[in-house]
């Protein structure tokens, strides 16, 4: 069965840096383009950023660029995502997903596996 498994969440102060990992199984990963969404309470769940299948292209929301770096590992079936200059409002439960197709990676509908969320909270 597929399976997507998010770690490295957790509380962090404003300005410092975490990062999450998403090991994928029951899948061939490298046919799958991987993303990062996020969701606050009371807010509908947003694209964070996103990778190719071969890692060579990725996708940042506006509100992460600069801060946020996504990578993959197709010989680990894991993607990562390095996020520095945390900000409280970058507090939020963090779910990975994959994807078969690679066209409006920002809707969520497109994606066909979801991993259960890490949180990340950030305190000022």
């Amino acid at each position: 069965q597929v399976q997507l498994v998010e770690s490295g969440g957790g509380l962090v102060q404003a300005g410092r840096s975490l990062t999450l990992s998403c090991a994928a199984s029951g899948i061939t990963f490298s046919r799958y383009f991987m993303g990062w969404f996020r969701q606050a309470p009371g807010k509908e769940r947003e694209f964070v950023v996103g990778i190719a299948q071969s890692g060579g292209s990725t996708f940042h929301a506006d509100s992460v660029k600069g801060r946020f770096t996504i990578s993959r590992d197709n010989a680990k079936n894991t993607v990562y995502l390095q996020m520095n200059s945390l900000k409280p409002e970058d507090t939020a439960a963090y779910y990975c997903a994959a994807a078969l197709g690679f066209n409006n990676y920002r809707n969520s509908a497109m994606y066909n596996y979801w991993g259960q969320g890490t949180q990340v909270t950030v305190s000022s």
